[in-house]
């Protein structure tokens, strides 16, 4: 049963971010443009391969819009700032904990936001090429990245562009709880 209600979930995902509301950021009661799909963290599989399918169909469609995973980020940010090496080697020397600590810094949220930014290519004006924002891989990228803080981050970066977060866990509209 539980199985039905997210394919059926996953199933309004298109027609709702193909929507003119959607994409002129209208329809939240004039809030930013940030969309919470939450779902059972034992779903990813699911999740992910839904992803895929409808990032394929709306590039097929000429949707101009950033799929943005992430895992991948913080392995690009740290590639970037040339840690991979060190921050896998503090890991295993030293733990979860140690890295965790270690990295605060460098993949601090606004940081994240960001790099997440100039992925979507913004111009001078703040406006992005991109219709709309789909980020997902949250749950490999947790703690590190957090969710509502990036999404905080992201709003003085990109509020301005439609973003759906998909979040393994829990949104109750205020919250977002990892279950």
């Amino acid at each position: 049963m539980k199985q039905k209600s997210l394919t059926a979930r996953l199933d309004q995902i298109m027609p709702k971010i193909e929507s003119v509301d959607f994409l002129n950021n209208q329809g939240l009661g004039n809030e930013i443009g940030f969309y919470v799909f939450d779902y059972p963290a034992e779903s990813e599989l699911e999740v992910r391969e839904h992803i895929t399918f409808m990032t394929e169909k709306m590039n097929k469609r000429g949707r101009t819009f950033t799929n943005i995973n992430l895992f991948e980020v913080v392995l690009e940010i740290l590639e970037s700032r040339k840690l991979t090496e060190r921050a896998f080697k503090t890991q295993k020397e030293r733990g979860d904990d140690a890295l965790f600590k270690a990295l605060k810094g460098p993949l601090e949220q606004n940081r994240v936001a960001e790099f997440i930014a100039n992925k979507i290519d913004l111009d001078n004006s703040g406006e992005s090429k991109s219709e709309f924002i789909l980020l997902h891989g949250l749950g490999n990228a947790w703690p590190i990245i957090r969710g509502h803080g990036l999404l905080n981050a992201l709003h003085a970066k990109v509020g301005n562009v439609p973003t759906v977060l998909f979040y393994p866990g829990e949104w109750d509209g205020l919250t977002l709880k990892s279950l």
